[in-house]
């Protein structure tokens, strides 16, 4: 039996059961509908819709507004109801959500119904999606960099930059190790086996803080000696990890020495004027009642300066967007702002456009039987070398060893920021598609295991 959550009583299996069946079958009914009237038969089609009942719906439906329309319908509905029924299974929403996107993708839903996967999702509609997918990113980033808040880490931050950076490095050069395996059959053509390594390298390196969040939250781990000394960890590391990734990707993508050094000193000199300069302006700023629209616009158009700056520079809009965040987490009431009015917007309605694309990004053939072996490889080498890392830091630092174990857990949790990591990856050609599916897969699993580790290491505890 499950506990209703609205009116805590006790709801049957097949009633609980059927409520999800329904969240399924309402995009399927849609979808079918549009492969009825809207795939290759589309004059005929229309024609008899023309004659049944007088009107041109199905030229209407399968116009680029109306297939737009009914793409946020169907992959929100589907995003929607695989989170809560994740939720329900005790894991993140959020994994539901990223699940939901990948499966209406080529690999899973155009392998099983590839004329519906067509009709849904034909290849002229998706620039529009990735254009509105990349919004909600820059969005989510720019929220994501509000809530690392470095100031309230007094107190602990010898421990913190001890154990997150032991956290990245260890995975990071197991990444760069696992490199030297993959880069003969898995390296793009073009790419230099330096490039490929670094990234392969950071990519394992990755913890979501943002996803951390929520699992402490729903654990009620947050105001815990070990969620407070997780938060620190993981906001220092995340910082860390996307500066290290900022330098990779400016490095990578310039030519020769020069342009690779001139790009290299302007990311820097970016990064030193943002948190030399526009965070202790924000920290200063005292924001009045009435004015809170002001500022939400000004800190909007902030993050997308800052973003077309980053791009310009060669290293993704993305990073841009974080770093606007980062700089508005010295002010408090800013950061409240952002939490409140953005990140909702953000996250209800256009991350699952960007899990969507991560999925459409697939192709049918991506993942062959071969690449069993190489998921379970690289989910392996990137949860041991975050165990690994993090308790041995841990330990060294005189955390108890129990505790440390979980800590390396709860760091193990790579979630959307690493979705985030490998699209970059993907569209700046350091990664193909086998290998990025596999990555793709173990960002899935390595989040999704977090909550299991922890509860089978409470257990452990308690055990005589």
């Amino acid at each position: 039996m499950f506990m209703d959550v609205q009116t805590g009583g006790d709801v049957p299996r097949m009633k609980w059961g059927w409520h999800y069946l329904a969240w399924a079958g309402i995009p399927l009914v849609i979808g079918l509908a549009l492969a009825r009237y809207a795939g290759p038969e589309l004059p005929a089609a229309a024609a008899k819709a023309d004659a049944v009942v007088g009107s041109d719906w199905a030229h209407h439906l399968a116009s680029p507004l109306g297939l737009f329309l009914l793409q946020l319908l169907v992959l929100l509905v589907v995003a929607k109801g695989a989170g809560a029924l994740l939720k329900r299974l005790g894991q993140p929403a959020v994994i539901g959500e990223m699940a939901a996107g990948l499966m209406m993708g080529p690999l899973v839903l155009g392998s099983l119904l590839p004329d519906l996967h067509g009709a849904l999702f034909p290849a002229s509609s998706l620039g529009p999606l990735g254009m509105l997918s990349q919004l909600g990113v820059l969005m989510f980033l720019l929220v994501a960099g509000a809530e690392l808040d470095l100031g309230g880490l007094r107190g602990r931050r010898r421990f913190a930059f001890t154990v997150s950076h032991a956290g990245i490095a260890v995975p990071f050069v197991l990444g760069v190790l696992l490199a030297i395996w993959l880069f003969p059959e898995h390296g793009p053509q073009g790419v230099s086996f330096t490039a490929f390594a670094l990234f392969v390298g950071i990519s394992l390196s990755i913890t979501a803080f943002p996803v951390l969040l929520r699992i402490l939250a729903d654990r009620g781990l947050t105001h815990t000696p070990l969620g407070q000394t997780a938060i620190a960890c993981a906001a220092l590391g995340d910082a860390t990890a996307w500066c290290l990734l900022a330098l990779i990707v400016a490095a990578a993508q310039a030519t020769g020495w020069v342009p690779a050094s001139l790009s290299l000193l302007c990311v820097v000199a970016f990064i030193a004027l943002m948190l030399g300069l526009v965070k202790p302006w924000f920290s200063r700023q005292v924001i009045r009642p009435g004015s809170e629209g002001r500022w939400l616009l000004g800190v909007l158009l902030l993050s997308l300066a800052s973003a077309l700056v980053t791009e310009v520079l060669g290293i993704h809009a993305l990073f841009g967007a974080f770093a606007a965040g980062v700089a508005v987490s010295s002010n408090a009431q800013l950061r409240t702002l952002l939490i409140e009015k953005v990140e909702p917007f953000a996250v209800t309605l256009l991350l699952p456009l960007f899990f969507a694309m991560t999925g459409l990004r697939m192709r049918a053939d991506a993942l062959q039987a071969s690449d069993l072996l190489l998921c379970a490889v690289v989910i392996a080498v990137a949860t041991l070398g975050k165990l690994f890392g993090t308790w041995s830091a841990a330990r060294s630092a005189g955390m108890q060893s129990r505790e440390a174990w979980k800590l390396g857990a709860l760091m193990n949790t790579r979630g959307l920021m690493e979705l985030i990591v490998l699209n970059l990856g993907y569209e700046l050609g350091f990664l193909g598609d086998r290998l990025f599916a596999v990555l793709v897969i173990m960002a899935l699993v390595t989040t999704a295991m977090t909550g299991p580790l922890l509860s089978g290491m409470e257990r452990w505890k308690a055990r005589p």
